[in-house]
């Protein structure tokens, strides 16, 4: 029995030598090994599995079938390649979005609120463009005082400075102070330019703190939609307006 079980055990066996190349072939390289046949049928099989499965998936078609990726999708190198929606957004937007948080957007929106209410406090929006005319209504007793009125001497002022709505000084004034560049053209001018660029400025500044907050709900609204489901897209997003979405209603404990 020991015998036959020495005689058998595989640690007392020669190992097993797969021959090598020819010398009469050995130009023809090295010769393949069961391990390098192996590798290459299961290639070889697969392959045919694959082409065999989808010549069924085209017998099966239906010629009346469709989906959403045959007009989502796209051939690029070979491969089918979903497309994907881009959401309405300018790039300073994405870029504000993916570096910063809604927390830092909200701060720096506040922070120019602010400097919007300090430049329209000191502009006071004179001679703004849309803003709607003043009126100054003057009541007189008769038609008689209505013809022989003289608005500069009603105001007490220049009749260059009544057209003005703003800095306009009394004769009194202008008598006891010199005003610099009250009446003079270059003056005035240099003046008109000053107060244009600040305007100019709250419009950017405006401009800027509307874009901030634009940014903020569309960081909310990505914010909530990690957090609830079932949801129901209403609107899309736009570059000036958020996505609006429908959440179905969950009763809490």
């Amino acid at each position: 029995m020991s015998s036959a079980f020495k005689k058998a055990a595989k640690s007392g066996q020669r190992p097993h030598r797969e021959r090598a190349q020819p010398a009469s072939r050995k130009k023809l390289g090295l010769l393949e090994k069961k391990k390098d046949y192996r590798i290459r049928a299961r290639d070889y099989h697969k392959k045919q599995n694959a082409l065999r499965a989808l010549e069924k998936k085209a017998l099966d078609k239906n010629p009346d079938e469709f989906y959403f990726k045959m007009i989502r999708s796209q051939l690029k190198d070979g491969v089918h390649v979903v497309k994907q929606p881009k959401d309405e957004v300018t790039p300073e937007q994405m870029k504000l979005m993916r570096t910063q948080d809604i927390k830092y957007v909200e701060t720096k929106r506040v922070a120019e609120a602010k400097k919007i209410e300090r430049l329209k406090s000191e502009l006071h929006l004179l001679d703004a463009e849309g803003k709607s005319p003043n009126k100054h209504l003057f009541f007189l007793d008769s038609r008689k005082e209505g013809k022989e009125f003289d608005i500069a001497t009603h105001l007490d002022t220049l009749p260059e400075l009544v057209g003005r709505v703003y800095n306009r000084p009394t004769i009194a004034t202008l008598q006891k102070e010199t005003l610099k560049g009250a009446t003079d053209p270059v003056q005035l001018k240099k003046l008109a330019q000053q107060r244009k660029n600040q305007y100019n400025l709250l419009r950017q500044r405006i401009e800027r703190e509307k874009a901030m907050f634009v940014v903020a709900q569309k960081i909310q609204t990505r914010k909530d939609l990690l957090d609830k489901t079932h949801k129901v897209k209403v609107k899309k997003e736009t570059t000036n307006s958020p996505a609006i979405y429908k959440f179905k209603f969950q009763r809490k404990r």
